[in-house]
């Protein structure tokens, strides 16, 4: 069990690594940068992550998944309505806007995915919390009748899921939102269009 001042060293590591890693890169990332930003030393930093690097990446991987569905509060917990879909849109392309080509997730998605294969398993349940959010905003929706039960509410959240990672792709490629735009506001106008009420 940490202390708070053990909690408060370890989240200010975590911090500068996030940093570091929003700078630099994944293959960039050195421990020496990391204590150089944090004022640790080698000691704590390795009382904290005993496995390096990868320790040291695992934690970030863990804290900017989190970071992505808080970021989306309260608006994905609570998608009942047209308008709290609407917010929740709004919410989502400006977190990405606001936070341009800095994003550490991307990296990690990658390279970082693949040779830490916990940070993998982390990724997936990122993506699996997100989608049953959107799940439950679907089927809320459609109990109420504004949508059709013949919508594959799983099927629907995954599609939602995979053209706003493409959109934000391409709005740190190019610098433009018209892409994740498009993504979000065609599902959400396709959900409308599958009213069940008469």
């Amino acid at each position: 069990m940490l202390t708070a001042k053990g909690r408060r060293t370890l989240h200010r590591i975590v911090d500068g690594a996030t940093a570091e890693l929003r700078e630099r890169g994944v293959d960039e990332l050195r421990l020496e940068d990391v204590m150089a930003r944090t004022g640790v030393s080698k000691g704590q930093l390795f009382h904290y992550f005993p496995d390096g690097k990868e320790g040291l990446l695992l934690a970030v991987v863990r804290r900017e998944a989190d970071q992505v569905l808080s970021d989306q509060e309260p608006y994905l917990s609570d998608l009942t309505s047209w308008m709290a879909w609407q917010r929740w849109r709004d919410r989502l392309i400006d977190r990405y806007v606001r936070q341009g080509d800095r994003c550490p997730l991307r990296g990690l998605l990658g390279d970082t995915g693949r040779r830490i294969p916990a940070a993998q398993s982390v990724l997936t349940d990122l993506i699996d919390r997100w989608q049953t959010s959107i799940v439950t905003g679907i089927r809320c929706m459609q109990e109420t009748g504004e949508v059709s039960s013949e919508v594959d509410a799983s099927r629907t959240a995954a599609s939602l899921i995979a053209g706003i990672q493409g959109g934000v792709l391409l709005l740190t490629s190019t610098g433009r939102t018209d892409y994740l735009e498009s993504a979000v506001d065609n599902v959400i106008e396709g959900l409308k269009g599958h009213c069940s009420r008469p």
